[in-house]
């Protein structure tokens, strides 16, 4: 149980670290500036932090839970495999509808495509190295 709130907490701040250097680097602000129209004109600090720790969270539990089904034997083989997984459902869908919806500029979209990957298999990574998950108890 240790383990998992302090790899919670850390994947949680891991989020906000490499968010804040992902969306708020120079080459990032000249991507993002089409969405300037209608992005906010300051940032809810707060609630961002808050979000980025439940996600922290609920990752680290989703990894658990998945982590025998998991492809390879290794726990950073089955980290990596669970960062591919999720940067598909979280990150390559959402691009593939800011494609399908909004006028973005390919580099943008492909500037999402290959953070989110980093981000995702940072994650893993940390996942993979530190967790396991805790064997059933059996009664009898």
């Amino acid at each position: 149980m240790t383990a998992y709130i302090l790899v919670s907490l850390g994947s949680g701040i891991l989020f906000v670290l490499l968010d804040g250097l992902i969306n708020a680097n120079p080459v990032a602000q000249r991507l993002f500036a089409v969405y300037k129209p209608i992005a906010r004109t300051s940032l809810k600090v707060i609630p961002g932090i808050v979000i980025d720790l439940a996600y922290g969270f609920i990752l680290v539990a989703v990894f658990l839970l998945l982590y025998t089904s998991l492809p390879g034997e290794a726990g950073l083989i089955k980290g990596l495999c669970f960062a591919l997984l999720v940067w598909f459902f979280w990150v390559v869908m959402s691009v593939a509808s800011t494609w399908m919806m909004f006028n973005v500029p390919a580099k943008t979209l492909v500037y999402s495509l290959f953070t989110g990957l980093g981000e995702m298999l940072v994650l893993g990574l940390l996942y993979g190295l530190f967790l396991r998950p805790i064997p059933y108890l059996h009664v009898g």
